[in-house]
This record gives structure tokens, C-alpha cells and sequence, in this order.
């Protein structure tokens, strides 16, 4: 597990595009090899998707050999609604890149049977060779997608019914009105994102430090679900200093020193003749 402390938000969201688009272009993808990404949707990811699109503009970075996945839907919104995830996906990142519209896959609210298009969603991505990298961010309670307090460790793709805390929370961008926010969601399952290779999960702002107090420093519990990650043997936690105000002196200084390190041992290699190489890169981050 890796903790990235940095100074705020544009920081914490720079550095994880930087992350993405490295992975991608270390993986070298192309029309037989396809890398996979799993995406969150909410306020926490949009830094970082400004950054992606803005290195896709600037030609560092194409997603045309890419496959993304959506961590979840709301269920009964129309598609084109202002505030479904898939309006939100095309709007805020896919219309802006080169990415193929048959490549993303968002769950579907408004199926016929939901369970089906749940136990298909969990096919498909096996289908694609499981996820390379799934970027998620989390709520004050630690849920993860809509996988909220209470929530199965090893659940897969399924329906959920929306706890009261998160209809309060999304109401704001359903002009305050309770009664407009969908009580239903498809989501991913804890177990759906554990499947993947790589997690990275962006957690800003003082009103989720305690969130990431329990992703990290105590024990695995399903009344926060992010702290199943501790598990994953390849996770990356990405946060802002007002993140960290629940954390342990100790435990902040441990992990700026273990990035430190890492600069420096990047710095190293480059001295001694690696400076195209991008896994070196990978380090300086």
C-alpha cells in the first residue's frame, strides 16, 4: 500500500492523471491489446480528468486502444439526464478525448432486468482481460461507488438501495430536492474493484480525513468499505494535506519520506543514464 501526500487538490489530481497516462503508455496498448480502466464518476475525479484531456490535447496520450468501466449508475434516471453518470462521463472526460464509444461501458439504469445487466457488466469486464488500473474516490463514510457501510467485502456487480446520508449528499445536484435523487443504484461490488491489478483511490479535503484514518490505520471493517484495500497488494492512495488531519504524526511522516526516497532514487538512475525510461518516471511521482 502507498500513500501520496500532496500540498491540495490540483496537486493530488495532477499527479494522478501523470499516473494514468504513465500506466497507459507503459502498457503500450494497441488494436489487439487494450488497456482497461476502471473510472470513477462525482467531484473528486474532475481535476484529474482536466488533466488527461489536457495531455490527450496536447498529444502526450490517446484512449484509442482504451476500455473503461464505470464504477456505478443511478437507477431510473434517462441517460441524457443532466446528472446520470453517463452524462456526467461523456460530458466531463469521454466527449473531450479520442476514446471509441463502444469501448466505455457504464452500467444501464433503466434495463429491463437489473440483475442482469449487473452479472453481464461483471462479464464483460472478464471478458477485456479483468481491470488494469481502477481509480475510485470515497465518500465522508468510506464507501466506495455505492458500496456504503454495511456492505459485503467481496460483493460483486449488483443493485443497491441508496442509505438516507447519500441521498442528503447528492441532493445538491438535484437543487437540493430529496425527493428528485434516486433512491436505486447499480454499482460495482468491493470485490469487483479488488479484482483489478492496480487501485488508486483519490481522497481530498478535510471532510473525508477520517475516512482515510480508517482506510489506513486501523483494521479492515465493512462499516468502511475502503479499508478492504489494505488488502490489495497494489493500491495507491492519493490525498491532499487537509486529508491527512485525522492521521497520525508518525504515519504522515513515514509516507513523505517514503516518496522522498523514491525521487531520489530516481534522480539516481537518471544520472546514470535511465532518463528515457518511463517505468523510471513512474517513480518520480
Amino acid at each position: 500500500m502507498k500513500l501520496i501526500i500532496l500540498n491540495d487538490y490540483d496537486k493530488a489530481s495532477e499527479w494522478a492523471a501523470k499516473y494514468i497516462r504513465n500506466k497507459i503508455l507503459l502498457f503500450k496498448p494497441g488494436p489487439n491489446k487494450y488497456f482497461t480502466l476502471g473510472l470513477p464518476t462525482g467531484s473528486t475525479p474532475l481535476g484529474c480528468y482536466k488533466k488527461l484531456i489536457e495531455y490527450y490535447k496536447n498529444g502526450e496520450i490517446s484512449f484509442q486502444y482504451v476500455k473503461t468501466f464505470n464504477m456505478d449508475e443511478y437507477v431510473g434516471l434517462p441517460r441524457d439526464h443532466p446528472e446520470s453518470y453517463h452524462s456526467f462521463m461523456w460530458n466531463n472526460f469521454f466527449k473531450h478525448i479520442d476514446i471509441r464509444a463502444e469501448n466505455t461501458h457504464i452500467l444501464d439504469g433503466n434495463a429491463a432486468d437489473l440483475q442482469a445487466e449487473c452479472e453481464a457488466f461483471e462479464e464483460k469486464i472478464t471478458a477485456a482481460g479483468g481491470i488494469e488500473l481502477f481509480v475510485g474516490g470515497i465518500g465522508p463514510d468510506g464507501h466506495i461507488a455505492f458500496n456504503e457501510p454495511g456492505s459485503s467485502l467481496v460483493s460483486r456487480t449488483r443493485v443497491k438501495t441508496l442509505a438516507r446520508d447519500t441521498i442528503m449528499a447528492n441532493a445538491r445536484f438535484f437543487d437540493g430536492d430529496l425527493s428528485k435523487v434516486p433512491t436505486m443504484a447499480l454499482t460495482v461490488g468491493v470485490g469487483t474493484v479488488m479484482d483489478a491489478k492496480e487501485v488508486m483511490i483519490i481522497i481530498t479535503g478535510g471532510h473525508k480525513a477520517f475516512a482515510l484514518y480508517k482506510a489506513i490505520e486501523e483494521g479492515v471493517n465493512h462499516m468502511w468499505t475502503v479499508s478492504a484495500f489494505q488488502q490489495h497488494p497494489r493500491t495507491v492512495f492519493v490525498c491532499d494535506e487537509d486529508a491527512t488531519l485525522e492521521l497520525r504524526v508518525k504515519t504522515v511522516k513515514y509516507f513523505k519520506e517514503h516518496r522522498v526516497n523514491h525521487v531520489a532514487f530516481r534522480f539516481a538512475l537518471n544520472f546514470f543514464g535511465f532518463k528515457d525510461d518511463l517505468s523510471f518516471h513512474m517513480l518520480a511521482l
